[in-house]
């Protein structure tokens, strides 16, 4: 996979100097605001011709990735490409009967290299055939120049559409996956364990499943592209207050399906958990899963950490005093101190730094690993959205604003990018994604069979449940019926 973000450095709001910025109308209109050498603040039409190359200036990359990053909120990719190629045409005067190829040759490569980084970076974007029509056009009018720009534009086009392929794959992976997982909700253990199988006999060991998590976790953050994390809040722009930014619906079904795995595996731990009907058997489950849960912690699988907790935490698994007596618990509440909301996650936010400080100067892909508490970095980057405007009064884009913006989302990239070093074992991720799970009802009525009511507010809500329970198990046809 092309490695087209380096380091978050690049994405620090340093860097951007006004002698770098090519001439345009648009600046004599006063149309980019610097402060202390840093872009802050400019008129959407600025920004867009600050992304130009020409035979002499090429922009920053830190510059191409926040712009094409934060542009969505103000103009749709297709747009915003169409504009790009239609100012290269007129400036490099690419109608005219006879081009200077000279000038060409500097700027054909310059055109090409963000044509790269565009599809490198916002690969979802080219899914539309106007945006390949757009890079298609503006390459065949400065091919005439060089011959090398046509086996550019093909070795571009077949990454891309390499790229595409196996995004695509991955995410119809996933739906399937999604769609096995929507059948195996189940209300209440009534499975024989002839059938209903459990997490110890598919894997007893706890840094195997650790790892196993981290291939789950990084496989599908591969398929959330950045723009996702923008496309999450789009807003009607206040200028153009007929429409919204994107006139169809939101792109973000990678980042949702991410936030319903975290659901999924909290709901599964808390299955395993309540499950089986011995007391010293789920003291041994909630062990095991204390013990993944710190492998993922040294790992840096900070999600799957969470999403273990949480399914610990939950009502119909924390009410299982007995249970719990029997378990050493030490590690379990240096793991919960260690993800605690106190002081906004001050305690996660540290160890978090630790990983990352660790990722960038790491020799292995091992140590490169750093998988973030993905709902809380969702929450960090919407109410970064929320408490800055997208527009100054005077109608110019907060590109301050948006360079912190980029400065999180580019971390998240660099942190996609890793490749698991753990060898797969396709039976473990298998379960993961499709052993049944109970529903919330289901968890609380396994709970109660489990260990009895302790009040009155409890023993209604067992028997409402068995009610229900009996009710449903009477209407479905049993399996000699249906053969």
């Amino acid at each position: 996979m092309p490695q087209t973000l380096s380091n978050t450095s690049m994405f620090t709001p340093c860097g951007f100097s006004p002698h770098n910025l090519h001439p345009s109308k648009e600046d004599d209109e006063g149309g980019l605001i610097f402060q202390d050498g840093n872009l802050t603040s400019a008129s959407l039409n600025a920004l867009i011709q600050h992304l130009i190359p020409t035979a002499e200036y090429y922009p920053e990359k830190a510059y191409i990735f926040t712009f094409l990053l934060s542009s969505r909120l103000f103009i749709e990719p297709h747009e915003l490409l169409s504009r790009v190629c239609h100012k290269c045409i007129e400036q490099q005067q690419l109608d005219d009967p006879v081009l200077d190829k000279t000038r060409i040759r500097k700027f054909g490569p310059k055109i090409l290299q963000l044509l790269t980084e565009w599809t490198e970076t916002f690969p979802y974007d080219f899914q539309e055939e106007r945006m390949i029509s757009c890079l298609k056009d503006i390459i065949h009018r400065i091919a005439p120049c060089d011959e090398a720009y046509w086996k550019k534009m093909n070795q571009l086009l077949q990454t891309l559409n390499q790229k595409l392929a196996t995004l695509n794959h991955g995410k119809e992976g996933i739906v399937k996956t999604n769609a096995a997982v929507s059948d195996k909700v189940v209300a209440f253990k009534s499975k024989p364990p002839s059938i209903q199988r459990e997490m110890l006999s598919v894997c007893s060991d706890p840094y195997t499943l650790a790892q196993q998590l981290t291939h789950v976790e990084l496989e599908r953050l591969s398929h959330i592209g950045p723009e996702e994390f923008v496309q999450a809040f789009v807003h009607k722009d206040p200028l153009e207050s007929t429409k919204p930014c994107f006139s169809e619906q939101k792109k973000t079904s990678n980042l949702e399906a991410y936030v319903k795995w975290f659901n999924r595996l909290c709901y599964l731990v808390a299955t395993e958990i309540c499950m089986p009907a011995k007391k010293k058997q789920r003291a041994q489950v909630i062990e095991f899963f204390i013990d993944v849960a710190r492998e993922c912690f040294n790992i840096g699988n900070f999600n799957s950490l969470m999403a273990i907790i949480s399914g610990m935490n939950m009502s119909p698994v924390s009410r299982l005093k007995k249970t719990w007596s029997k378990v050493k618990t030490a590690k379990f509440f240096i793991l919960e101190h260690q993800m605690d909301p106190t002081g906004n996650f001050y305690n996660y936010r540290t160890a978090l730094r630790g990983a990352a400080h660790r990722s960038l100067t790491a020799h292995s892909n091992r140590e490169k690993i750093v998988i973030p508490f993905f709902s809380l970095l969702i929450k960090d980057i919407y109410f970064l959205n929320e408490g800055c405007a997208n527009r100054l009064p005077n109608g110019h884009v907060n590109f301050e604003k948006f360079l912190e913006l980029a400065k999180q989302v580019g971390e998240f990239i660099t942190w996609k990018q890793v490749e698991c070093p753990f060898e797969r074992d396709d039976n473990i991720i298998h379960y993961l994604h499709t052993a049944p799970i109970f529903t919330e009802d289901g968890l609380y009525l396994a709970s109660y069979e489990s260990e009895s009511p302790e009040n009155q507010t409890e023993k209604e809500r067992w028997k409402t449940l068995r009610y229900e329970f009996i009710s449903v198990e009477s209407e479905v046809p049993s399996m000699e019926s249906l053969v």
